[in-house]
């Protein structure tokens, strides 16, 4: 990550522990599809009793060799996003993209942390440019000392900071604990409260303390959170190319996995509308509730033709989301109904969802015919959906249908959800 005498907050080897096993496999992109934080390798503990998480690394797990820190200008040339380790040279390329864009307001700070220097560095660079830092994701080790420079200091709810004491490589690349009065000196100075920068430099560097989002709030490290409709989405910040993005799809939807099975290319246009969004610079939000609608007609379009018993399964698993969330999403309860929307299904009644979802898809792209590409006459971005008020008729309406014998009730569910007959050929589109 380092040598000789530069000092560094431990970025590539806990990133490559902590992040792989505790964000990256964490919550999805988007808060798209089924991921949820996992919980730490180890036991977690609560220094000076502040509410702060600290999860303890694997000291058998390897570190990768760094790579360039990322600098992208994001739409409308008023975000800058960054991502990955802090390595040599960052502040200055950052330097330089700042001075040549001047309408640039935010960065977007996505990182493991790396050199202090550089942290430091970045940090100075947004004070002077009075840039707002926000944290859709992580931020870890000298990346917050960078984020705390801010003029405002936002991170969404399910965000995560990192911190712990600063090193030193010595000679023969032994790991040396540094003086933390530097750091110490920049949170205080950027009015983080004094016992929560004593916990924090408490913390040994192979360790890592977490605090909760409300928690950075009150010790003044943020100073606001905020929603996914805030800002342009960030979640493919770093993620190279058409590939990336569809690995970052598929982990957020993994119910598109039998449909890959089938026809790769529909997931392909999947993640290049996904693509799209992110380059618009659509909010998270947004890009959430287009993609899990295009998901959801990818993944009707293999349950058209599907027996009645999986049609029935489908409408009784929509109708229980319906019965979660009338009370307090009933426009949920009414675009699950009218969309047949199973993503949003499952997001609704969360984990104990994921049987039946995976479930149904199994049962019912069993004994489909082979999904070919095709085009949906509306796109779901901008799509109209049912009003709130709809809800309690919909839900009626699943009741009666479910009410039937099986095959009335598999042609009612089948005009609920699809709205039509079924199509005499099979087909799914991932046409924007």
């Amino acid at each position: 990550m380092t040598a000789g005498s530069r000092r560094a907050v431990r970025g590539a080897t806990c990133v490559a522990i902590l992040l792989a096993c505790t964000l990256m496999a964490g919550p999805s992109p988007l808060g798209l599809g089924e991921g949820q934080l996992a919980p730490g390798p180890r036991g977690a503990v609560d220094p000076a009793g502040l509410g702060l998480t600290l999860r303890e690394p694997d000291p058998l797990a390897t570190a990768p060799e760094p790579l360039a820190t990322r600098l992208a200008l994001g739409p409308q040339g008023r975000d800058v996003r960054l991502s990955g380790e802090l390595t040599d040279g960052a502040a200055e390329r950052l330097a330089r993209l700042l001075d040549d864009h001047g309408s640039v307001e935010r960065i977007h700070l996505t990182s493991e942390g790396g050199l202090v220097e550089e942290g430091a560095a970045i940090g100075a660079l947004i004070a002077r440019h009075g840039l707002v830092t926000y944290v859709p994701d992580y931020c870890v080790s000298a990346c917050t000392l960078a984020f705390v420079r801010g003029r405002e200091r936002l991170v969404l709810a399910e965000a995560r900071l990192g911190f712990h004491a600063p090193y030193e490589i010595g000679p023969f690349g032994v790991e040396i604990a540094a003086d933390s009065a530097p750091e110490r000196a920049a949170y205080l100075a950027a009015g983080v409260e004094a016992d929560f920068v004593d916990a924090a430099l408490k913390v040994r560097p192979d360790d890592l303390m977490i605090p909760e989002t409300t928690t950075l709030v009150r010790a003044g490290v943020a100073t606001g959170i905020v929603g996914a409709d805030r800002f342009p989405d960030s979640t493919l910040d770093g993620v190279d190319g058409p590939d990336g993005a569809r690995s970052v799809l598929l982990r957020s939807f993994p119910l598109l996995r039998p449909v890959e099975a089938q026809a790769p290319w529909i997931v392909d246009r999947i993640a290049g509308h996904y693509r799209a969004l992110y380059g618009e610079g659509a909010s998270e939000a947004e890009a959430g509730d287009s993609l899990r609608r295009l998901a959801s007609r990818t993944v009707l379009a293999g349950l058209s033709r599907a027996e009645p018993e999986a049609l029935v399964a489908l409408g009784t698993y929509l109708a229980q989301a319906m019965d979660k969330a009338a009370a307090g999403q009933p426009g949920a309860c009414a675009a699950i109904g009218a969309e047949g929307n199973l993503f949003l299904a499952r997001r609704v009644l969360g984990e104990g969802g994921d049987a039946g979802a995976r479930s149904i898809m199994t049962r019912a792209l069993a004994g489909t015919a082979p999904i070919a590409s095709g085009r949906n006459e509306a796109g779901p971005r901008g799509q109209a959906l049912p009003p709130a008020a709809a809800c309690g008729d919909l839900r009626r309406a699943y009741d009666a249908a479910l009410g039937l014998p099986l095959q009335a009730a598999a042609e009612a569910l089948r005009g609920l959800v699809f709205g039509t007959a079924p199509p005499p050929a099979l087909e799914a589109t991932a046409h924007p």
